[in-house]
């Protein structure tokens, strides 16, 4: 094959004979001429087939071809204003065609599904456009998330999927049998990376992390990927620095990379635009007082936040808002309290507007072996599995502070989907486990 593009690359081969490898996504024409839209892993292009320039056997093979059919297409691009896919407008006129498969009559069609349909055929809703985006704009996060922590002395270490304790409270665990002993799936990475930092100062992990939560919220799922940083040496202020920074990179990166995505998910970007250091912070008492103020007069102090109370929060400012010192009642085992104040801890969630809830949440944690033992008792955690998180606060203990970002919610956030259930290729939801 002389001359093999990707469809992306296509803008740089205006007048040249190259050849795309693809499917087909969509057909239409009339009389003489042929329109084919066609998609390869890098975008969509369309392809024009004109009656007199081809084999007439194969003008009405693309004639009667059925759509996702795979085929391989030699032809001249032209620039066209007018032409669907790559920006600025450009097609193909095909000048030779090779049908490498002729599929069957394809599941999925123009016509509206629901929900449930597309979610049994998910790996085949995937080919749509909308979904490719989406994609897309998740794997440019990821790159982002790991971008700014490489470049910021972050080391990446990896920790254990299956253990034999809980961070996040023993109640959302998934339990399996390791060889005669109970074992769990992660919830978090994060007590594993605390013993990293002592090591290497600042540390992230990155992989699945596991929730069996009963929920059946637009914000969940019971498997999801989180990056965790950790850092020795930093408190809570200095940990809000650090996230502001890190969550506006993100952002701005995608924007900057993906705007033809984020325009195809028709996404307003203008509120994506204000994400950038300084974001607003308040404590959870001044966001009681906002709750009281703003139609919630039930909301009691120690309670935690639901979906409407961080809408509300969150939609008081044009950027995402820090919320801290959460009460210590509501938070995990670990979070230092706040001295001279042990009913709130140094916690901190920061909450996304347009109804997004959290999206990162961290702490500063305690670290003091004492204070950590008796946090663990107070929670009724099995003290031998701690044994080994204790030491950590025995040799050479610091401040230390950490957070985690959930990608699937954050995908959400930023191309404004209104279900984390298209955020990740195969979501594992409370009543779906296919395909």
């Amino acid at each position: 094959m002389e001359n093999l593009i990707r469809i992306e690359n296509a803008k740089d081969h205006v007048g040249e004979t190259v050849t795309i490898r693809g499917w087909l996504t969509l057909k239409t024409g009339k009389g003489k001429l042929l329109f084919l839209r066609v998609r390869d892993g890098s975008g969509i292009i369309q392809a024009v087939a004109f009656k007199p320039d081809l084999d007439p056997e194969l003008f009405q093979k693309l004639k009667h071809l059925p759509l996702e059919s795979s085929f391989i297409i030699e032809g001249e691009v032209r620039a066209d204003e007018r032409a669907p896919g790559i920006p600025g407008g450009y097609e193909i006129g095909i000048k030779d065609a090779r049908i490498v498969q002729e599929a069957e009559e394809y599941p999925i069609g123009p016509k509206e599904h629901g929900v449930e349909f597309l979610m049994d055929h998910r790996h085949l809703w995937l080919r749509s456009r909308r979904q490719w985006a989406i994609m897309r704009v998740r794997a440019e996060i990821i790159r982002a998330i790991r971008d700014w922590l490489d470049s910021n002395g972050y080391l990446n270490v990896d920790n254990p999927i299956l253990t034999p304790s809980a961070a996040e409270g023993t109640t959302t665990l998934f339990k399996t049998d390791y060889f005669g002993e109970p074992a769990y799936l992660s919830q978090s990475g994060q007590l594993y990376n605390e013993a990293n930092i002592f090591a290497f100062e600042k540390v992230y992990c990155f992989g699945p992390t596991f929730r069996a939560e009963k929920s059946k919220t637009r914000r969940h799922l019971m498997e999801f990927w989180m990056v965790e940083p950790e850092m020795a040496w930093v408190q809570l202020d200095e940990l809000m620095d650090i996230e502001e920074q890190f969550v506006s990179y993100i952002v701005q990166r995608v924007l900057k990379n993906k705007a033809e995505e984020l325009k195809v998910l028709g996404r307003d970007t203008s509120r994506l635009e204000k994400v950038v250091p300084p974001f607003p912070r308040i404590s959870y008492d001044e966001a009681v007082e906002l709750l009281h103020e703003g139609g919630f007069p039930d909301f009691q102090w120690g309670d935690d936040f639901g979906s409407p109370h961080e809408t509300y929060i969150a939609e008081q400012f044009e950027k995402p808002v820090f919320v801290h010192h959460y009460p210590t009642e509501s938070k995990a085992f670990y979070m230092e309290p706040e001295p001279g104040r042990p009913e709130v801890c140094r916690s901190v969630d920061l909450l996304a507007p347009e109804g997004y809830g959290e999206i990162t949440g961290g702490s500063e944690r305690m670290s003091d072996p004492e204070k950590l033992l008796a946090s663990i008792r107070k929670h009724n955690l099995p003290e031998d599995a701690y044994k080994w998180y204790l030491d950590l606060r025995r040799y050479g203990s610091v401040p230390h502070s950490g957070f985690g970002l959930g990608v699937e919610r954050t995908v959400a956030w930023i191309c404004g989907l209104d279900h984390v259930r298209e955020t990740i290729a195969y979501p594992r939801m409370l009543n779906r486990l296919y395909p």
